[in-house]
């Protein structure tokens, strides 16, 4: 049966071979799927799901075959690997593997190849010329080209990369526009990306409970989570998670569920938000033998307290005080609930914290002269007597 997966907007994340076959192309819509395959099996995999899952594969990635492993884009993973290990890999994963001297040729040539082959990019000028014309356009997304352009080569009647580099490097950036025209004209001049990153492991917190007989109840679920939050809460040391996810181990095999977090996580937060993953799993009926709590997308929190933090913590700060001593100001709250502008707040030097007199001061309150003051006192008492009858 032909199978295909679904992002939460109902779009065609992955096909088998059968889909494909039948014409069920990534990014398609569902009912676009099924017009085009009625026999179509589509699900649907929430996106903290499949965050979760993808950062399980990058992890047993590191594990297994390279401590290099960039999996930034989901779907695609760049490793660094001797043939023997890409073989080994595609065996393993039944995934279509890609060996290049960069990672774009490591790209191209991992989309030509089938699932659990190994397709390689020969290194040298003449290879790779003769390898990069007989691209196919569908292949150059790897390259930055979005879909809509493709499309418009494709209706001129391009059906392979050589076409475009017949081209010159000024027809393609007026036609595929200026941003996407030099990506390309940069790569067809030799600019590769040859490295790939270090992988930080422990992207995944992971703790789990197994019970010597299956848990049914909910209040024995209610007290494991208790049991397991804060160890995780410990491993986090202050950093966030983007994903919650809870497997549990039952009778009928493992069922799973994901559930995004927010910031600030604690462990009656974390504990609610695995109860209701666990809820929506339904494995509670058949009894959970063991309960594993991960936790994935880790990262630092940061936080921007104002535009110039302050004296020594900004380089630049002191770059522009050395240059234009007057430069910078500061605001001095004295009473925001004040009705007059020079009562609720006055504009201090940024060094010394001396009120600076300039354009942006507030006006203090205008009093009269002396003089003006008698003059406006004579008008007054003028304006009582006319306004009365002799």
């Amino acid at each position: 049966m032909p199978v295909a997966v679904l992002n939460e907007a109902r779009r065609v994340l992955q096909a088998c071979p059968l889909a494909q076959a039948a014409g069920v192309q990534t990014g398609m819509r569902e009912t676009a799927a099924l017009s085009r395959c009625p026999d179509l099996h589509a699900e649907v995999v929430p996106a903290p799901e499949a965050q979760a899952i993808w950062a399980e594969l990058l992890e047993q990635l590191y594990a297994r075959f390279s401590d290099r492993v960039d999996g930034r884009t989901s779907g695609t993973a760049y490793l660094t690997l001797s043939a023997s290990g890409a073989r080994e890999l595609a065996a393993a994963l039944h995934a279509p593997v890609g060996l290049g001297s960069s990672r774009e040729l490591a790209h191209l040539a991992a989309l030509r190849a089938q699932p659990g082959e190994v397709k390689t990019a020969h290194p040298g000028a003449s290879a790779e010329q003769a390898f990069l014309k007989l691209t196919p356009l569908a292949h150059l997304t790897a390259l930055g080209l979005p879909l809509s352009a493709l499309e418009k080569l494709h209706f001129l009647g391009l059906r392979d990369l050589g076409g475009l580099m017949a081209w010159t490097a000024a027809q393609r950036e007026a036609f595929l526009g200026v941003d996407v025209g030099k990506r390309l004209n940069r790569f067809l001049k030799g600019e590769r990306t040859t490295t790939v990153d270090k992988y930080r492991p422990g992207q995944i917190l992971e703790s789990s409970l197994e019970f010597d007989l299956p848990v049914t109840e909910p209040a024995q679920v209610d007290a494991a989570l208790r049991d397991l939050m804060p160890s995780l809460i410990t491993e986090l040391r202050g950093r966030l998670a983007a994903t919650l996810t809870v497997h549990a181990d039952t009778i009928g095999g493992r069922l799973s569920a994901s559930r995004q977090l927010k910031w600030p996580l604690d462990e009656a937060a974390l504990g609610r938000v695995a109860g209701l993953a666990l809820q929506g799993a339904a494995a509670l009926p058949l009894g959970i033998d063991r309960l594993t709590v991960q936790l994935g997308g880790l990262a630092h929190p940061g936080r921007m307290v104002g535009l110039w933090a302050g004296l020594a913590e900004l380089e630049v700060t002191k770059t522009v005080l050395d240059r234009f001593p007057d430069a910078l100001v500061r605001v001095e709250w004295l009473d925001p609930w004040a009705y007059a502008t020079d009562a609720q707040y006055a504009w201090v030097d940024w060094l010394t914290g001396q009120v600076r007199a300039s354009e942006m001061t507030p006006r203090q309150a205008w009093t009269p002269k002396p003089a003006v003051r008698r003059d406006q006192a004579v008008q007054r008492v003028l304006a009582f007597f006319e306004g009365h009858d002799p």
